[in-house]
């Protein structure tokens, strides 16, 4: 597929597969996104398929991407109701000494250099692994490593502190 023909079948499908998704449940902000998620994959995985037979493609990717995003956030929420954070039992020593680390965690990452912290935040709050984080960069794997060697070994340093 060309990135012509992809800008068609973008152009052509983008607003429906995202009513489709609309519809199915999602607010609008999750379906712009799981929309662009699906058309994400079918530049991926260039599909072989027939003109005709794309749009039952796009609306069957757009619908198990849906059901599965629901249920990562069932199973999600279900583990969070059974979290309990006691609070009545933190001393304020504790509070102090978590405000305090919460306070210098956020200090050392703003002082790492962006690229560092692309990487950390990467692999860290979205659990990327280094060959997807070097896709989504168009870097080296090695080049991956590399940062986030720095930057744990800064934070380390400035944390221990």
């Amino acid at each position: 597929m060309t990135k012509e023909e992809f800008k068609v079948l973008f152009d052509n499908y983008f607003d429906s597969v995202r009513s489709y998704l609309f519809y199915r449940g999602a607010d609008t902000e999750t379906a712009t996104d799981l929309a662009q998620d699906v058309f994400m994959r079918v530049w991926e995985k260039q599909p072989v398929t027939h003109s005709k037979g794309i749009s039952g493609l796009l609306y069957k990717i757009a619908g198990d991407m849906f059901i599965s995003r629901y249920r990562r956030e069932t199973l999600e929420l279900n583990y969070r109701k059974t979290l309990k954070y006691d609070t009545d039992n933190v001393s304020p020593e504790d509070q102090l000494r978590y405000d305090e680390l919460k306070a210098s965690y956020s200090k050392a990452l703003a002082a790492l250099s962006e690229k560092q912290r692309t990487v950390f935040l990467m692999a860290r709050m979205e659990g990327l692994k280094y060959h997807e984080i070097a896709e989504r960069l168009n870097i080296s794997v090695k080049a991956v490593e590399k940062r986030m060697s720095a930057a744990l070994a800064y934070l380390k340093k400035t944390l221990e502190k």
